[in-house]
Protein backbone atom coordinates (compact mmCIF):
# COMPACT_ATOMS: atom_id res chain seq x y z
CA UNK A 1 0.00 0.00 0.00
CA UNK A 2 1.53 3.04 -1.03
CA UNK A 3 1.84 6.47 1.11
CA UNK A 4 0.35 8.45 -2.22
CA UNK A 5 -2.43 7.34 -4.41
CA UNK A 6 -2.46 7.91 -8.32
CA UNK A 7 -5.50 6.75 -10.27
CA UNK A 8 -6.10 7.96 -13.86
CA UNK A 9 -9.64 8.40 -14.71
CA UNK A 10 -9.80 9.90 -18.39
CA UNK A 11 -7.75 12.81 -18.96
CA UNK A 12 -7.56 13.48 -15.36
CA UNK A 13 -4.97 12.22 -12.54
CA UNK A 14 -6.77 12.04 -9.28
CA UNK A 15 -3.90 12.29 -6.87
CA UNK A 16 -3.74 12.20 -3.02
CA UNK A 17 -2.35 11.57 0.62
CA UNK A 18 -3.31 8.14 2.05
CA UNK A 19 -4.25 9.14 5.21
CA UNK A 20 -4.61 5.61 6.90
CA UNK A 21 -0.51 5.23 5.82
CA UNK A 22 1.39 8.69 6.98
CA UNK A 23 4.62 8.90 5.88
CA UNK A 24 7.60 11.27 5.96
CA UNK A 25 7.81 13.22 2.51
CA UNK A 26 11.05 11.36 1.21
CA UNK A 27 9.06 7.91 1.39
CA UNK A 28 5.65 9.84 -0.28
CA UNK A 29 8.17 11.33 -3.41
CA UNK A 30 9.09 7.41 -3.84
CA UNK A 31 5.71 6.23 -4.05
CA UNK A 32 4.59 8.85 -5.84
CA UNK A 33 7.45 7.84 -8.23
CA UNK A 34 7.12 4.33 -8.30
CA UNK A 35 3.42 4.74 -9.48
CA UNK A 36 4.35 7.06 -12.05
CA UNK A 37 6.76 4.60 -13.92
CA UNK A 38 4.46 1.16 -13.28
CA UNK A 39 1.43 3.66 -14.68
CA UNK A 40 3.78 4.54 -17.56
CA UNK A 41 5.27 1.23 -18.26
CA UNK A 42 1.62 -0.53 -18.53
CA UNK A 43 0.52 1.81 -20.78
CA UNK A 44 -1.83 3.07 -18.62
CA UNK A 45 -0.53 6.48 -18.80
CA UNK A 46 0.41 6.94 -22.59
CA UNK A 47 0.41 10.91 -23.18
CA UNK A 48 -0.09 12.36 -26.71
CA UNK A 49 -1.33 15.58 -27.63
CA UNK A 50 -4.04 16.03 -25.29
CA UNK A 51 -4.10 18.14 -21.52
CA UNK A 52 -3.21 15.63 -18.41
CA UNK A 53 -5.53 17.29 -15.54
CA UNK A 54 -4.31 16.78 -12.25
CA UNK A 55 -6.89 16.80 -9.23
CA UNK A 56 -5.83 16.63 -5.65
CA UNK A 57 -3.38 17.51 -3.02
CA UNK A 58 0.10 17.74 -3.63
CA UNK A 59 3.29 18.20 -1.73
CA UNK A 60 5.79 21.03 -3.52
CA UNK A 61 8.17 17.76 -3.84
CA UNK A 62 5.31 15.25 -5.28
CA UNK A 63 4.36 17.98 -7.64
CA UNK A 64 7.81 18.28 -8.57
CA UNK A 65 8.03 14.57 -9.51
CA UNK A 66 5.02 14.54 -11.46
CA UNK A 67 5.48 17.59 -13.62
CA UNK A 68 9.38 16.00 -14.32
CA UNK A 69 7.63 12.62 -15.49
CA UNK A 70 4.90 13.21 -17.18
CA UNK A 71 5.60 17.44 -18.67
CA UNK A 72 7.32 15.63 -21.98
CA UNK A 73 4.57 12.99 -22.44
CA UNK A 74 1.60 15.70 -22.76
CA UNK A 75 0.85 18.96 -25.06
CA UNK A 76 0.23 20.26 -21.79
CA UNK A 77 -0.47 19.65 -18.10
CA UNK A 78 -2.99 21.42 -16.34
CA UNK A 79 -3.66 21.62 -11.90
CA UNK A 80 -6.94 22.03 -10.10
CA UNK A 81 -7.23 25.56 -8.11
CA UNK A 82 -9.99 25.23 -6.31
CA UNK A 83 -10.01 28.78 -5.24
CA UNK A 84 -11.27 30.44 -8.72
CA UNK A 85 -13.67 29.69 -11.62
CA UNK A 86 -17.26 29.76 -11.59
CA UNK A 87 -20.07 27.84 -9.38
CA UNK A 88 -20.55 24.11 -10.44
CA UNK A 89 -16.89 23.39 -12.87
CA UNK A 90 -13.67 22.77 -11.54
CA UNK A 91 -10.99 25.17 -12.92
CA UNK A 92 -7.25 24.33 -13.91
CA UNK A 93 -4.57 26.23 -14.79
CA UNK A 94 -1.92 25.23 -17.24
CA UNK A 95 1.31 25.18 -15.96
CA UNK A 96 3.37 23.50 -18.54
CA UNK A 97 3.47 23.36 -21.94
CA UNK A 98 5.41 20.84 -24.74
CA UNK A 99 5.63 21.94 -27.94
CA UNK A 100 1.65 23.27 -27.92
CA UNK A 101 0.00 25.62 -30.44
CA UNK A 102 -2.79 25.52 -28.09
CA UNK A 103 -2.22 25.90 -24.97
CA UNK A 104 -0.10 28.79 -23.34
CA UNK A 105 1.08 28.52 -19.40
CA UNK A 106 -1.51 30.61 -17.24
CA UNK A 107 -4.53 29.29 -19.41
CA UNK A 108 -7.28 28.80 -17.46
CA UNK A 109 -9.51 25.19 -18.34
CA UNK A 110 -13.22 24.92 -17.03
CA UNK A 111 -14.54 21.20 -16.93
CA UNK A 112 -18.06 20.30 -17.39
CA UNK A 113 -17.46 17.76 -14.20
CA UNK A 114 -19.30 19.35 -11.43
CA UNK A 115 -18.18 19.80 -7.70
CA UNK A 116 -20.66 17.14 -5.44
CA UNK A 117 -23.47 19.91 -4.38
CA UNK A 118 -23.27 19.34 -0.74
CA UNK A 119 -22.94 22.30 2.36
CA UNK A 120 -19.52 23.52 2.20
CA UNK A 121 -18.63 24.56 5.56
CA UNK A 122 -16.01 28.16 5.13
CA UNK A 123 -15.07 28.47 8.67
CA UNK A 124 -12.53 31.82 10.15
CA UNK A 125 -10.32 31.26 12.57
CA UNK A 126 -9.90 34.74 14.09
CA UNK A 127 -9.13 36.61 17.49
CA UNK A 128 -6.40 38.70 18.78
CA UNK A 129 -2.34 38.58 17.67
CA UNK A 130 -0.72 35.82 19.12
CA UNK A 131 -3.43 33.54 19.97
CA UNK A 132 -2.36 30.37 18.38
CA UNK A 133 -4.73 30.39 15.26
CA UNK A 134 -1.56 28.91 13.15
CA UNK A 135 -1.03 26.30 15.42
CA UNK A 136 -4.80 25.91 15.72
CA UNK A 137 -4.87 25.38 11.55
CA UNK A 138 -2.39 22.78 11.40
CA UNK A 139 -4.08 20.67 14.15
CA UNK A 140 -7.73 20.78 12.93
CA UNK A 141 -5.81 20.20 9.60
CA UNK A 142 -4.03 17.15 11.01
CA UNK A 143 -6.54 15.78 13.23
CA UNK A 144 -8.85 15.57 10.09
CA UNK A 145 -6.45 14.15 7.69
CA UNK A 146 -6.24 11.63 10.10
CA UNK A 147 -10.03 10.24 10.16
CA UNK A 148 -10.87 7.75 7.38
CA UNK A 149 -13.08 9.36 4.81
CA UNK A 150 -13.56 12.73 6.11
CA UNK A 151 -13.51 15.60 3.51
CA UNK A 152 -10.08 16.96 2.40
CA UNK A 153 -9.77 20.11 4.99
CA UNK A 154 -8.48 23.14 2.16
CA UNK A 155 -6.23 25.73 3.86
CA UNK A 156 -6.14 29.63 2.98
CA UNK A 157 -4.25 31.91 4.78
CA UNK A 158 -5.93 35.34 4.03
CA UNK A 159 -3.32 37.04 6.08
CA UNK A 160 0.06 38.23 4.83
CA UNK A 161 1.61 37.67 8.47
CA UNK A 162 5.15 35.55 7.20
CA UNK A 163 2.94 32.31 8.28
CA UNK A 164 1.94 30.30 5.57
CA UNK A 165 0.99 26.55 5.17
CA UNK A 166 4.98 26.02 5.17
CA UNK A 167 5.39 27.45 8.39
CA UNK A 168 4.51 25.18 11.30
CA UNK A 169 6.11 22.30 10.12
CA UNK A 170 9.30 24.11 9.29
CA UNK A 171 8.86 25.84 12.81
CA UNK A 172 9.03 22.32 14.68
CA UNK A 173 12.08 20.97 12.38
CA UNK A 174 14.19 24.10 12.64
CA UNK A 175 12.58 27.08 14.43
CA UNK A 176 15.56 29.41 13.75
CA UNK A 177 15.18 28.96 9.54
CA UNK A 178 11.27 29.45 10.25
CA UNK A 179 11.95 32.83 12.69
CA UNK A 180 14.34 33.71 10.70
CA UNK A 181 12.09 33.62 6.90
CA UNK A 182 9.21 34.83 8.26
CA UNK A 183 9.92 38.71 8.52
CA UNK A 184 10.58 38.13 4.35
CA UNK A 185 7.06 37.12 3.84
CA UNK A 186 5.17 39.31 6.06
CA UNK A 187 3.19 42.26 4.57
CA UNK A 188 0.12 45.04 5.34
CA UNK A 189 -3.26 43.85 4.74
CA UNK A 190 -4.27 46.13 1.62
CA UNK A 191 -7.89 46.69 0.67
CA UNK A 192 -5.80 44.99 -2.70
CA UNK A 193 -5.19 41.74 -0.92
CA UNK A 194 -8.07 41.95 1.04
CA UNK A 195 -10.20 41.68 -1.95
CA UNK A 196 -8.27 38.68 -3.59
CA UNK A 197 -8.48 36.58 -0.59
CA UNK A 198 -12.25 37.39 -0.53
CA UNK A 199 -12.26 35.99 -3.81
CA UNK A 200 -10.00 32.95 -3.04
CA UNK A 201 -13.02 31.94 -0.41
CA UNK A 202 -16.03 33.10 -2.60
CA UNK A 203 -14.67 30.61 -4.96
CA UNK A 204 -13.53 27.77 -2.82
CA UNK A 205 -15.65 24.67 -3.26
CA UNK A 206 -14.20 21.77 -0.96
CA UNK A 207 -16.23 20.44 1.50
CA UNK A 208 -14.41 21.70 4.59
CA UNK A 209 -12.43 25.13 4.17
CA UNK A 210 -10.47 26.22 7.16
CA UNK A 211 -9.33 30.25 6.71
CA UNK A 212 -6.31 32.00 8.98
CA UNK A 213 -7.28 35.71 9.17
CA UNK A 214 -5.36 38.34 10.26
CA UNK A 215 -5.76 39.28 14.20
CA UNK A 216 -7.28 42.64 13.52
CA UNK A 217 -11.04 43.80 13.38
CA UNK A 218 -10.58 46.04 10.42
CA UNK A 219 -12.48 46.99 7.66
CA UNK A 220 -10.07 44.10 5.20
CA UNK A 221 -11.12 41.80 7.81
CA UNK A 222 -14.63 42.44 7.24
CA UNK A 223 -14.53 41.99 3.56
CA UNK A 224 -12.35 39.03 4.04
CA UNK A 225 -14.93 37.19 6.42
CA UNK A 226 -18.07 38.15 4.97
CA UNK A 227 -17.49 35.15 2.25
CA UNK A 228 -16.89 32.30 5.28
CA UNK A 229 -19.88 30.85 6.69
CA UNK A 230 -18.40 30.26 9.61
CA UNK A 231 -16.01 31.38 12.92
CA UNK A 232 -13.99 29.78 15.34
CA UNK A 233 -13.01 31.96 18.02
CA UNK A 234 -9.34 31.94 19.73
CA UNK A 235 -8.14 34.72 22.69
CA UNK A 236 -5.35 34.20 25.38
CA UNK A 237 -7.11 36.86 26.92
CA UNK A 238 -11.06 35.59 27.33
CA UNK A 239 -12.46 38.84 28.25
CA UNK A 240 -11.34 39.86 24.51
CA UNK A 241 -13.57 36.76 22.81
CA UNK A 242 -16.95 39.22 23.26
CA UNK A 243 -15.86 41.65 20.93
CA UNK A 244 -14.58 39.30 18.20
CA UNK A 245 -18.18 37.33 19.05
CA UNK A 246 -19.68 40.54 17.96
CA UNK A 247 -17.51 41.19 14.88
CA UNK A 248 -18.01 37.95 13.56
CA UNK A 249 -21.60 38.61 13.64
CA UNK A 250 -22.01 41.95 12.30
CA UNK A 251 -20.81 39.92 9.09
CA UNK A 252 -22.73 37.57 8.91
CA UNK A 253 -20.90 34.43 10.39
CA UNK A 254 -22.31 31.38 13.27
CA UNK A 255 -19.32 31.40 15.96
CA UNK A 256 -19.12 28.00 16.54
CA UNK A 257 -16.72 27.84 19.75
CA UNK A 258 -15.21 30.26 21.48
CA UNK A 259 -11.72 29.10 22.55
CA UNK A 260 -9.54 30.42 25.86
CA UNK A 261 -5.87 29.69 24.68
CA UNK A 262 -3.51 28.93 27.74
CA UNK A 263 0.42 29.43 26.75
CA UNK A 264 0.90 27.81 29.64
CA UNK A 265 -2.58 25.80 30.54
CA UNK A 266 -2.61 22.54 31.45
CA UNK A 267 -4.88 19.68 30.36
CA UNK A 268 -6.89 17.43 32.61
CA UNK A 269 -9.43 14.84 32.33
Amino acid sequence: MYSYQLKLEGDVLKVGFNRIRPAPGDQIVRDAYEQLEQMVASGEITGGSGVLKIDGPQSIPVAYVIAHRLSHLYEAIAVLDPKIGPKGCKTYIVTMTHGSSKYQVGDTLETPEPQLELTKIKVVLCGPPQSGKSCLREGLKTALLGILGAPYPYVITACPDGEGSWYQKTYENNQQLATTIKPGNKSDVTPEFAEAAAQWIRSANQLINIIDVGGKMSDENKIIMQEATHAVILAGNPTQIPEWAEFAKEVGLKVMAEIHSDYEGTFTL
